[in-house]
């Protein structure tokens, strides 16, 4: 093939931004996906793949592929976690066949790693959560905490109740021992965190969300995290607006000064009830779920990243305030559950999906997703379901 294109790991709604950032202007993306299909039954996507499990079979994959397709410049971007890790960790490899929108491994364990992350964001000057790192359970029953606090992983390898959910909540010293017991049968203790709870809903939620070159912003937005699924620890947003937040600029371009990023970053914040400040949550070193909202606000990072990495000057871009982003699969349940608490009412819903909006799967450009939407999310379901009792089911692609 003579023109560079793109290849998307991944498949679900986050990749699906991506295929058609790239998609509309021409640009070839082929998706590579184990679960998720939801990008593969997009428009813009020319090819599909399956990209395999196994970390060694990954790469012989896109090795593979570059040879006998004759892929060489074409870009990689990852959807989620693991892809960017396994794209970090095997950056030298890669990187003379393909332009990396993932910085090597020594950068980016400082955001996939918490432990890492947190102890750079002091460094940096950054307000975060009261956190423990405990090595044993003698550790966390002698820890001094206020409570309520979170448990929740510092790392995301694998697939169980405990990465799965965003954090678990322990009420009282006797619950957050049980918990801990709990999340040890799933994941090596020493990734497990203890964390300061701070209250309130996704509306006191907040991101900054930039393209960086060595530390350097080029270009970047802030936006209202407004609601959640699930409304208590949301394990992805599903209503966004963009918003001026600027107490949340300057400690994030600390950060990611400190870090030397290379590429796209989301970093979440919430805002601490008592004392006012954003505290730190996560940094996401990859495409997060809302990016699709960038481009409709007027930073099409995808695009902007694909331009960067080509050496070609980057637009003066600034994003316009107000603009929305809705994920409707998942922000009914989150509205039906703000009702039920008393905290949103249905007047207020309807007035929050006004235009100008931009929906996480719907294009009138691009139909065909949102028609496999929830039939897909049901297979994916029922598919889990099966392999949870131990049956297999054949990988499609």
């Amino acid at each position: 093939m003579s023109k560079e294109g793109a290849l998307v790991i991944g498949g679900d709604y986050r990749a699906l931004g991506v295929v058609r950032s790239l998609g509309r202007r021409g640009i070839p993306v082929w998706v590579l996906t184990n679960e998720h299909r939801l990008a593969t039954t997009s428009r813009y996507t020319k090819k599909v793949l399956r990209w395999p499990h196994a970390e060694h079979e990954q790469l012989n994959c896109l090795l593979k592929l570059c040879g006998s397709h004759k892929l060489q410049s074409w870009t990689i971007f990852p959807s989620n976690d693991e892809a960017a890790a396994f794209l970090s960790r095997r950056h030298s490899e890669l990187s003379s066949r393909f332009r990396m929108t993932t910085p090597p491994w020594d950068c980016l364990q400082w955001s996939y790693d918490k432990r890492l992350t947190y102890r750079v964001a002091g460094e940096a000057g950054v307000n975060q959560p009261q956190t423990f790192f405990p090595s044993d359970r003698a550790e966390v029953d002698s820890v001094k905490c206020t409570f309520p606090v979170i448990l929740k992983p510092a790392v995301k390898e694998g697939m169980n109740s405990f990465t799965n959910a965003k954090a678990w909540r322990a009420s009282d010293r006797s619950e957050l021992l049980s918990l801990y017991d709990k999340a040890c049968r799933f994941v090596d203790p020493s990734i497990i965190m203890i964390q300061e709870f701070i209250p309130g809903g996704g509306e006191d939620q907040v991101s900054y969300a930039a393209l960086c070159c060595e530390g350097q912003v080029r270009a970047a937005l802030t936006a209202k995290r407004l609601r959640q699924h699930p409304v208590d620890f949301g394990r992805g947003s599903s209503f966004v607006e963009t918003a001026d937040i600027p107490e949340i600029e300057a400690p994030s371009q600390r950060l990611l000064r400190v870090i030397g990023l290379t590429g796209l970053v989301e970093i979440e914040y919430k805002r601490h009830p008592i004392t006012g400040s954003y505290q730190l949550l996560d940094v996401n070193s990859r495409v997060w779920g809302w990016q699709s909202l960038a481009g409709r606000a007027g930073i099409d990072f995808p695009y902007l990243t694909w331009q960067m990495l080509r050496g070609e000057q980057l637009p003066q871009v600034c994003a316009r305030n107000g603009v929305r982003w809705v994920r409707m699969v998942t922000d009914l349940r989150a509205a039906v559950a703000e009702v039920r608490r008393g905290r949103l009412s249905i007047l207020r819903y309807l007035n929050s999906l006004q235009t100008p909006l931009e929906f996480a799967v719907f294009a009138a450009d691009d139909p065909l997703p949102a028609l496999w939407d929830i039939p897909l999310l049901a297979w994916l379901a029922f598919k889990r379901k099966l392999q949870s009792h131990g049956v297999r089911t054949r990988p499609r692609g």
